[in-house]
This record gives C-alpha cells, structure tokens and sequence, in this order.
C-alpha cells in the first residue's frame, strides 16, 4: 500500500511538471505580464490618420465622426479606426495627431499618420491625386525632430508650461511603434503603371519602409507593431467604374483579382523583410500583423457577420457615373445633392468607399489585437518581447 502511495505521488508530480512545461513552451505569453507602454507612435496613411491631414488641410466634414465621437474629429470613418481600438486594447489613450496642435496632448505619445499618405515618395500633389507630403520618411524625420525637441525641453532650464503634456525622454524605448501603410503606393501604382512595372517596384517601395524602422530603432525605438496591407482590390472605389469586365478580371466577391494579386505580392515581400529585421536589429521585438486575411475574411462572408455586401457604401451617393462622396454635394439630374450617411452604419463593412465603418473596424480588431493573424503570434499587449 506504501509503495501504491509513494508511486502514485510520482505520477502526479509527472503531472504537473509536464503541465508547467507544456504551459512554458506552448503558452508562454499566459506567464508573461503585460508590457508597460509609456505611449504609442503611429506611421501611416488615411487608415490610422486621426486628424494630421485634417487640421493640415481642408477638414474633415460631418457626417465623419457621426457614430462614436457625435462630430467629426479628423478620421476617416463614422467613429473609431483599428488604432483606436489598438490604443483601448493595450490601456492607452487615443493618440494624438502630430500635426494637430490645437490643445492636443503629447504625454502618451503622436500620431504621424496623415490620410494619402505613401511610403515611397510621389510626384503628385494632394489637390492632384490626394496624395499627402508627408511620406513615410518625412513621418520618420517629423518624430526624430519631436524627440530631439522633447529632449532638449527637459534637458534645458526653458519654461514649459506644462511638462505634464510630453512624453519623458526615457520612454521613447518603452513605447509601441506602429505601421499601417503601402495602400496608397499600390493605389497610384494602379492608376499610373502597368503590372509588370508595379510589380518591379515593389522591393523599392519595402526597401523605404525598411529604411524607416531602421532609421526609428536607431532613435531608440524597440517594439514594432506592422501591418501588411488590405485586399485593396476588395475597396468599393476601385469598382465605380468597372463596366462589363472580362471573365476573372474579379473575383467571386466582385473584388478586382489582379489587384489583391499585388497586394499579396506586397505582402510577401513585406513579411520576408520584417523576418531579416529580426535578425538585423537584435533588440528589437518586431511582430507582423495579416490585416490582408482579416479583411479579406470580413468581405468575404459579411452576411454570416451581420453585414451588408461589401459594395455597399454606408456615406455618400454613387448612382450611374455619379459620384458624390460623403459630405459633399453634386448635381444628379439637375438636383443639388449631399453625399449624406446611412441610417445605420453598423450594418456596412465599407463608409465612403475607401474606409471601413467603425464596426468593420471593431470586427477586425478582435481578429488582429489578439495575436492570432500575427507572426510571430502575440497580441498586442505582449508585443514588447522579442522570440516568442
């Protein structure tokens, strides 16, 4: 019976250590506590802009805002983007945008994201093609001037009126680095070259972004939150003006093929760089987020979701070749018309024809924030530790 005993009590430790182990190895961000981010920086386009192109030019005009923020506060979309959620995922305030400096406040870090936005700059004006100035690496040079002036206001004997409104010089390495750009790039390249030469500058365009993230790790930066791009074939937009098109030239979810074929091809060489990174900037926790398959499964069965075709626009008029985008008027049938909302945005994945509603934008971020579309797999509160 003693012996019974003594075995049995060593069966159940195995237990337990092999419980532990599996714990450790299998799921080792269950161990782990959350990263203590002082602050977020955002790089990017219209997708994560939150009022830099809007206090920059003209503004934003109602009915953005309508859902979340009851007015419209500079993004692109009827209330929060998937940054906003980001931010409320990881127990941070909304982010600031840089280039708004009307009462805004810096403590928790800026948003350098502006709506047109392209890694690799363009020879077009915003008034031309609605490609914004601020490139990725013009985004790069505003947030190395921003920590130098940080710095050297709390270095100095300068009077600040209120520090309490800046982030402190020693957390810029305990921040969350953030990028959700390269549509626009993709955008412009559909609209002004062939494939095989859109193709041919992809390598360029992620040779830019890589330039970017080394040149922000050289200023400190150490945690790396990067989106691929979107099924930017699937954007409603892209499809105003197809009229009879050839068979395969769209998908079954009438999304045009060859242009998520690019997308995807962008993403590959997005995702491959990123893995070099890794090896590259040593002490860097760089994670890579598939926003391609999130959306593309959001379009793909949006009536098992709860919403409409992803054709549908929420704001603005599109009828014939009219088009009116939301907030604007226009003229249909000798009428003056405003490109007003949808009674219930809830209901669309797509706003205005290029961004999502906010609930599109909450339906992904519960299917990225997580980890589960990442590589390597960590959620965003974890995304500070390198070699998961």
């Amino acid at each position: 019976m003693e012996l019974f005993v003594k075995l049995a009590r060593i069966w159940i430790l195995a237990l337990f250590i092999c419980f532990d182990l599996a714990v450790v190895e299998g799921d080792k961000v269950g161990i782990l506590p959350r990263c203590s981010w002082t602050g977020i920086y955002n790089f990017g386009d219209s997708n994560s802009d939150t009022g830099g192109i809007s206090a920059t030019f003209t503004p934003v005009l109602s009915p953005y805002g309508m859902t979340f923020f009851k007015k419209p506060v500079g993004r692109l979309s009827d209330g929060r983007l998937l940054l906003d959620f980001l931010v409320e995922y990881i127990g941070l305030p909304y982010v600031s945008a840089y280039l708004d400096t009307i009462n805004t406040n810096y403590r928790h870090g800026a948003n350098f994201a502006t709506g047109g936005s392209t890694i690799r700059r363009q020879n077009l004006t915003i008034l031309q093609g609605g490609i914004s100035p601020f490139s990725l690496d013009i985004q790069t040079i505003q947030f190395t001037q921003f920590k130098a002036r940080i710095i050297d206001l709390w270095s100095s004997n300068q009077p600040v009126a209120d520090k309490s409104q800046l982030q402190r010089p020693d957390d810029f390495s305990k921040a969350l680095f953030t990028m959700d750009i390269g549509q626009n790039d993709l955008s412009v390249g559909f609209r002004t070259l062939n494939k095989q030469q859109l193709h041919a500058k992809i390598p360029d365009i992620i040779n830019n972004l890589t330039i970017s993230i080394q040149q922000l790790y050289e200023q400190g930066a150490r945690s790396f939150w990067i989106h691929n791009t979107g099924p930017v074939g699937c954007l409603p937009v892209a499809t105003f003006n197809v009229k009879n098109p050839k068979p395969g030239y769209l998908d079954q979810y009438g999304c045009i093929r060859y242009q998520n074929n690019i997308a995807m091809e962008f993403n590959k060489y997005l995702k491959a760089r990123v893995i070099r990174l890794r090896s590259e900037l040593t002490d860097a926790a760089i994670t890579y987020v598939d926003m391609y398959t999130a959306k593309y499964k959001l379009i793909s069965n949006t009536k098992e979701y709860g919403f409409k075709d992803h054709l549908n626009i929420c704001c603005g008029h599109h009828e014939n070749d009219v088009h009116i985008f939301c907030g604007r008027k226009g003229i249909v049938n000798g009428t003056r018309v405003l490109g007003d909302a949808c009674a219930n945005p809830a209901t669309y994945v797509s706003w205005d024809g290029v961004h999502m509603t906010e609930a599109a934008n909450r339906w992904v971020a519960n299917h990225v924030l997580d980890g589960s579309l990442s590589d390597p797999p960590i959620p965003a509160t974890h995304a500070c530790y390198k070699n998961l």
